[in-house]
């Protein structure tokens, strides 16, 4: 352990060097700032980014990246708070909750709640990388595909409990989300399905046209309908006194064990390849509503929602380097670019990385650790210059928005294609809205519905079309158990909602 903290400290030492220590800033207040920009996610900012980095020490250069990957990571919520806009699919359960605060005259405590949640989920998953994460990876190993399935499968449950007053509706907008990903090369047989001969849908729906079209542009259009029967005036309200612009001590103790809780989730989502940070910010946020004394409010503004979020999905960074760094396994898209950018600087991850190159796994860790005080810096300078936005009137911000939806959806692969679907989504979404038709239950199933089906076909050719492995295998039945509990509670408290109603019904009458 004496090691232990000697090796740390040292690498804490390399990180303020002048070049490290700029890079590293250089490379979170970069991400803050391409996050806020949908569809110019962290990845695409690091592949950018690469070529800048050919002259600097490695150290300096995965500095640079892994600060575009954290600062972008939160950079998505400040849009998605803001306008409804995700700057990444990670912040897409952020919008659930930061922009109603937003329309709420409360964006400045939004901002605040959600860069808390991604600085706390950072240091979590970061002490979670340098204390345990040989053991984690060693658990991470035995995930195979019938594992992997059972905990999809307890994740969709979240479906059930973002449903809001309906579970039917729920159902509904989820079975259109699992439709939806079926659409594109069938993962096992590389043929095309549902794609009706248009070569632009062979690689499925992206993921970004349609989150932008479904939230950012669905908003818009509903905008534009209010304009019909009342003044434009600005498109949030400001702030009505300082409580609304700040987070009191007493807010952000009651958001801590939702921080903490879905730091735990984030890390250990991150710690499975394959599953990426909107996994790990929707099961941490189905988790936090879960536990919550008041879920009513999840949906509606609630600081809990958002704190689970932002800490869920920041703190999947951290957790998806660990089976980067440990068994040379990506855990994401972006650490797969990681892992290309550290060989070109000669360092090759993989079990034996603590033994070849310990100073500077060592050195890794210590600029993670002052990278969470950098991202905290540069997210409050960030809100200073973002809150103003609440201050302009609807004729300056609505053309933003638009073109800021167009450019997100045209850059994911540089096709008008993508803006057609962005806009055929976003009449989709209005079109749920009318019906109170949620939207969440429609992104988990889109997003969580390949791996799900790839996960069962695979382990069903495994076990040779056995049912049964999913109940012999102790961490795939433990999963199979939490979900099957997850949805009695669901059932329950449903139960009790239409109890509750009949009787204050009956007492009114």
């Amino acid at each position: 352990m004496i090691e232990w903290f000697a090796d740390l400290s040292g690498g804490i030492s390399q990180v303020f060097a002048l070049t490290v220590f700029l890079a590293a800033l250089v490379g979170v207040t970069l991400g803050v700032v391409i996050g806020v920009i949908p569809g110019l996610g962290p990845a695409v900012a690091i592949s950018l980014a690469i070529p800048l980095t050919y002259n600097l020490g490695p150290l300096a250069a995965i500095s640079m990246m892994l600060g575009i990957y954290k600062g972008g990571t939160y950079g998505g919520s400040i849009s998605a708070i803001m306008i409804n806009t995700p700057g990444t699919p990670a912040s897409a359960a952020s919008v659930l909750d930061g922009y109603p605060m937003a329309r709420a005259g409360k964006s400045g405590k939004a901002l605040n709640i959600a860069l808390y949640g991604s600085v706390i989920g950072d240091a979590v998953s970061i002490m979670a990388l340098c204390v345990i994460a040989q053991p984690m990876a060693a658990i991470a190993l035995k995930f195979g595909p019938t594992e992997l399935f059972a905990l999809l499968v307890f994740a969709m449950t979240i479906i059930a409990g973002l449903s809001g007053d309906s579970l039917l509706r729920g159902l509904i907008a989820a079975a259109l989300g699992l439709a939806f990903a079926t659409v594109g090369i069938d993962p096992m047989v590389g043929m095309p399905r549902f794609t009706f001969d248009q070569l632009f849908l062979d690689d499925g729906f992206p993921i970004i046209p349609m989150v932008i079209g479904m939230f950012a542009m669905t908003e818009v259009m509903t905008q534009a309908e209010k304009l019909v029967t009342r003044a434009g005036g600005a498109l949030l309200p400001p702030a009505a006194s300082r409580a609304d612009d700040t987070v009191s001590g007493a807010e952000f103790r009651r958001c801590l064990p939702v921080y903490l809780q879905s730091s735990a989730i984030g890390t250990g989502i991150g710690a499975l390849p394959g599953t990426g940070s909107t996994t790990g910010a929707y099961l941490s946020y189905g988790a936090a509503r879960a536990r919550s004394k008041n879920p009513q409010e999840f949906g509606k503004g609630s600081i809990e929602g958002l704190a689970a979020a932002e800490s869920g999905n920041n703190a999947v960074v951290g957790g998806a380097l660990i089976p980067m760094l440990t068994l040379g396994v990506p855990g994401d898209v972006v650490t797969a670019i990681l892992m290309g950018a550290l060989t070109v600087h000669g360092i090759h991850v993989g079990p034996l990385i603590f033994e070849q190159y310990r100073m500077f796994v060592f050195s890794l860790f210590g600029m993670l650790l002052v990278s969470v005080i950098m991202l905290l810096l540069v997210g409050k300078v960030a809100i200073l210059g973002c809150r103003r936005l609440a201050t302009l009137p609807q004729s300056i911000i609505m053309p933003i928005v638009i073109l800021l939806c167009v450019i997100g959806a045209y850059s994911v692969n540089y096709a008008v294609s993508d803006v057609w679907m962005m806009l055929g989504f976003a009449l989709l979404g209005y079109t749920m809205n009318k019906f109170d038709v949620p939207l969440p239950p429609f992104i988990i199933a889109f997003v969580l519905g390949p791996q799900l089906e790839q996960s069962l076909r695979r382990a069903l050719l495994l076990s040779r079309g056995e049912f049964s492995a999913f109940v012999t295998h102790p961490i795939s039945l433990g999963f199979l158990i939490l979900a099957a509990v997850f949805v009695v509670m669901i059932i329950r408290n449903a139960r009790k909602k239409r109890a509750a109603a009949r009787t204050a019904g009956a007492t009114t009458y």
